[in-house]
């Protein structure tokens, strides 16, 4: 392994920690569950798919390179549909926002549903 690769390793991996580190800060932080949702998918996909590429660069494209790879796609479709449902479920159970000024928007009608 080359000085620059392992330079590029040790910095995806650097970002990766920090971004998991604000993930896991503002998840115990944060004041309510739609808050807390988008600091746990953001910063955390962020960091995860850091994490992936680090092991991208350490292994190349085969292998378990290549697994890297399939995990951040993974990751990019799992996380936000996840974090939508929870949000979802959370507004349906009629959990409240914690700010003052803060409203969800109006729901249109279902078609067909009278």
């Amino acid at each position: 392994m080359n000085a620059i690769q392992q330079f590029v390793v040790a910095a995806l991996v650097a970002v990766g920690s920090f971004f998991l580190l604000v993930g896991t800060v503002g998840l115990l932080r944060f004041p309510d569950v739609y808050n807390r949702m988008h600091a746990s998918s953001k910063a955390t996909t962020l960091g995860a798919s850091s994490m992936f590429l680090a092991g991208f660069a350490y292994y190349g494209p085969q292998g378990a390179g290549l697994t890297s790879l399939v995990g951040i796609v993974f990751l990019f479709l799992t996380a936000p549909t996840g974090s939508h449902l929870i949000s979802r479920s959370a507004h349906k159970m009629g959990v409240p926002f914690s700010g003052q000024d803060a409203e969800w928007p109006e729901e249109a009608e279902e078609p067909g549903s009278d």
